[in-house]
């Protein structure tokens, strides 16, 4: 506040302390066109305007959701110039979504994969006498040859 009035603008150290990011953020955010150059005050501060605290703030939580920088760039640049990128931003968050169900699917046949070589390795111990090596590894060998572990194995 200056003169009991909010400031219009803000330095780079004001924004990246508002948005809980770094000023090495900010610029790298600049370089991808998510945030506007900013003007330069009389000592060549970077000045930027309020509403950057909540575009910063946006791209922050678009990155958690598994936005990428150059996809927010690209959305930000058809906001900027008067468009509405919204189904395209709905059509990334779907392919997201997609990509995660596939890797989920993925993971619990490994998790599943996981559980039966344990149960084998659990057997082939109860075999080996203490202090003899199992060849625990080397049973996978015989998985990546071809011959995939069932319940049975």
């Amino acid at each position: 506040m200056v003169n009991g009035q909010p400031r219009a603008w803000l330095r780079s150290g004001e924004l990246a302390e508002q948005a809980g990011v770094s000023t090495d953020t900010l610029r790298h955010y600049e370089r991808l066109g998510i945030l506007a150059k900013p003007r330069r005050s009389d000592g060549n501060y970077r000045m930027y305007p309020p509403d950057s605290v909540m575009r910063v703030r946006l791209v922050r939580q678009a990155l958690a959701i598994g936005f990428s920088l150059p996809e927010l760039a690209k959305i930000f640049k058809v906001r900027d110039q008067g468009g509405a990128p919204c189904r395209q931003v709905r059509a990334i968050a779907e392919e997201k979504l997609a990509r995660i169900e596939r890797e989920l699917t993925d993971l619990a046949a490994l998790r599943d994969q996981l559980r039966v070589l344990l149960k084998a390795w659990d057997r082939q111990l109860e075999r080996t006498p203490d202090g003899q090596p199992a060849r625990l590894l080397e049973s996978l060998i015989g998985a990546a040859s071809g011959h995939r572990l069932t319940k049975e194995t």
